[in-house]
């Protein structure tokens, strides 16, 4: 899985990006470092967001026992999603001055610390594969960057409508599905299956889900401030119409 993602990185996502706008091939190198490594993340968050909905719809298992249900289906796509996340460090680490940022090291430390409980331990399997819904907001605010630096205007139809579709969903995913999450967490605690977690089970699964949930909230302030200074460009483009008879 590791090698899967390394060659989308390295080969396929130029290939194709290429082809599919020329745009790419006008921008710098540091810009194409990073368009690669967005394009591998809308890839990930895709196929993991697809698998963890079925799960959480359809694997019985799992939804019968929150704590020690079979984590069969779960191991797969937290499988998928830890060697994504081995290669992005990587990648993060040797680029870092295109893509470093300590925020994803710290976010990808803590998903892959939690997710060893589910992989190597089989622990706490719906729990980890609910915090993949999260993914289902990366694809725009990928998109949001591949607008940018395409050189969208901000005020474009395509732009604004991915802006507030980014902020609706990052929210509902992030940061609405907070007390569903923690009410699951909250009707474990204390239980017979909860004590027999361990105490290292235990700290990973409740300091990794605070240190995620306070990032999700860090990033929905920013990403709901750029929000509302899209949609006040929206009101200075219809007051120029109105005023001029034409769109400047």
């Amino acid at each position: 899985i590791f090698v899967t993602f390394q060659l989308l990185f390295h080969v396929l996502s130029s290939w194709v990006s290429a082809r599919v706008t020329s745009g790419f091939n006008n921008l710098n190198q540091k810009r194409k470092i990073e368009w690669n490594s967005r394009t591998v993340s809308t890839f990930h968050a895709l196929v993991v967001g697809v698998f963890c909905v079925y799960i959480l719809l359809y694997d019985e298992a799992v939804n019968a026992d929150h704590v020690w249900g079979d984590p069969s289906l779960v191991k797969l796509n937290l499988a998928i999603t830890t060697g994504y996340l081995f290669s992005d460090l990587l990648l993060i680490i040797y680029y870092w001055k295109a893509i470093g940022d300590k925020f994803f090291v710290i976010h990808h430390l803590a998903a892959l610390y939690a997710y060893y409980f589910v992989l190597g331990e089989g622990l706490l399997a719906y729990f980890g594969n609910f915090r993949l819904l999260a993914e289902f907001s990366t694809p725009f605010v990928n998109q949001r960057w591949f607008f940018e630096v395409l050189g969208y205007p901000k005020s474009s139809t395509a732009n604004i409508i991915n802006g507030v579709l980014m902020t609706i969903v990052f929210f509902l995913v992030r940061i609405v599905v907070m007390p569903v999450y923690y009410g699951h967490v909250a009707s474990e605690f204390g239980t017979e299956a909860f004590h027999r977690l361990g105490l290292a089970a235990q700290c990973a699964w409740f300091i990794s889900s605070i240190l995620l949930d306070v990032m999700n909230l860090m990033w929905m302030v920013k990403i709901t401030k750029g929000c509302y200074k899209v949609i006040c460009l929206i009101g200075q483009e219809e007051g120029k119409t109105h005023k001029n008879g034409k769109s400047d």
